[in-house]
């Protein structure tokens, strides 16, 4: 729902649903706003004018009177060292915008100053991280990945201070089904406010599970779809290459979204110990770690939804064990089958993929490259040794679907690097047209077109990339 001036109408039902896990916030002014990037169709999908959008200041966190924003409070491990007081500490919540279609969705500011929670920070951000995270949203979107996605980037005319010097000040308007992480429940447990952590599920339940309201034992089945929703989302991020860099438990949602996009990046040559982020040095997040990962993770969760999934405690570890180890099977399934997809095959063949996994590992082929021309018959080209290759494409002749359309699932482009970089750093000096190039390039990713040959091109050589905080 939206005022005729195009501002929606900004609910709040999760700040009256937990009060003591938000704090009420503001955004800080922006001296001199302006929209450099605005996702028109994300506007429209949620009812709003983009036009009005751009001279509204909701942008930049100018609400209308009477609406409440506030930062959010939780928790988290944070490289495997638990954090007990996290938050929003750089970002408020403006509130819940309603779609047309009846769906809920957080709009959230990222980079409006700083909150209690800020840590030291100075609560704003840079126009180059913002503008990634814009991209990396509208990439995955398009590729068919859950994630939170970029509404606009408002430059806000100051300059923040940097290693690399003073850079463009910019506010990320992003939009989620919710911003619920695991991070939140270790807050709400570790505070020990029993009514608290129940009404923080009960939220959860109603706004992204709610088939489990009705379940025989609600919160195991809670807890049982968020396992799955992460399986299923985890599966997706390998299937196209994705590593997100920071998977602490405040950055895994409740929602199986993605979210936080911080030192990201997609793969090239096919390596699972690959990693880009400047600040894991122990490959912790390594890009083949991420299912184990994502599993630790959910034990935290299980950790937390103890006490509601039963009153004998030695029952409920028992039964939130069985779920959380039931994310391997389900893990293993979605890939399973995303690989059949893109290898279009007639069915899954868990042989057939290791084997062509340890392929790509040892002749260091570019993930995305090679599966959009396996169809073509183009791959052979891309490996010093081709008699391996042949002896593995004449089992996987054999169990290939004729009908099957790979292209489909197979992308021309993601979102390459080195060019993600350049970029980001000709925005950062007032030129935003190769920006739009890419924006325009990742948000039709299985559509070839000519003169995008070089979005087709892996980087050459070690790759890092930063958190931008």
């Amino acid at each position: 729902m939206s005022t005729a001036l195009g501002t929606p109408t900004l609910e709040d039902t999760y700040a009256r649903a937990v009060p003591g896990l938000v704090l009420p916030f503001t955004a800080a002014p922006a001296p001199d706003p302006h929209v450099v990037a605005l996702d028109e169709d994300l506007a429209a999908e949620l009812g709003l004018d983009p036009e009005a959008l751009r001279s509204s200041g909701l942008l930049v966190g100018q609400v209308p009177e009477g609406v409440r924003t506030v930062a959010q409070v939780y928790a988290g491990h944070q490289f495997g060292m638990y954090q007990p007081r996290l938050g929003d500490g750089r970002a408020v919540l403006l509130g819940e915008i309603v779609a047309p279609d009846g769906t809920r969705h957080d709009l959230h500011l990222k980079g409006s100053g700083r909150t209690p929670f800020a840590r030291g920070g100075d609560g704003k951000a840079a126009l180059g991280p913002m503008l990634r995270e814009y991209v990396m949203g509208v990439a995955m979107h398009a590729l068919g990945v859950p994630t939170s996605r970029g509404l606009a980037v408002s430059t806000t005319g100051e300059r923040v201070p940097r290693d690399t010097g003073p850079l463009p000040g910019a506010v990320l308007a992003r939009v989620a089904s919710s911003h619920l992480r695991v991070g939140t429940f270790q807050y709400a447990a570790a505070a020990g406010d029993a009514d608290q952590l129940r009404a923080l599920a009960d939220h959860a339940i109603a706004r992204h599970h709610p088939q489990a309201a009705d379940a025989e034992e609600p919160y195991l089945e809670f807890y049982r779809s968020v396992v799955d929703a992460q399986a299923s989302l985890v599966a997706r991020w390998m299937l196209v290459g994705f590593v997100h860099g920071v998977m602490n438990t405040d950055n895994t949602t409740i929602s199986g979204e993605t979210i936080d996009y911080g030192p990201c990046a997609f793969i090239d040559r096919y390596d699972p110990q690959t990693v880009f982020s400047s600040i894991d040095h122990a490959g912790r997040y390594a890009f083949g770690n991420q299912p184990m990962i994502a599993r630790w993770n959910l034990a935290r969760l299980g950790e937390c939804l103890l006490p509601l999934i039963d009153a004998d405690s030695e029952v409920a570890i028992e039964n939130a064990t069985a779920v959380v180890t039931s994310f391997t099977e389900r893990y293993d399934g979605y890939f399973a089958q995303g690989m059949a997809a893109k290898l279009g095959l007639a069915e899954p063949d868990d042989q057939l993929v290791r084997d062509l996994l340890t392929l790509l590992a040892d002749q260091q082929i570019d993930w995305t490259t090679f599966f959009r021309a396996r169809p073509r018959g183009e791959a052979r080209d891309l490996f010093l040794d081709r008699e391996a290759f042949d002896a593995w494409a004449v089992r996987w002749e054999a169990r290939r679907d004729p009908a099957a359309d790979p292209d489909r699932v197979n992308p021309v482009y993601v979102p390459r690097n080195h060019l993600v970089d350049a970029a980001l750093t000709a925005a950062e000096q007032g030129d935003l047209a190769p920006f739009r190039e890419m924006v325009d390039v990742v948000s039709r990713p299985f559509e070839e077109r000519p003169g995008l040959e070089a979005w087709t091109e892996p980087g050459t050589g070690p790759f890092v990339t930063y958190c931008g905080t």
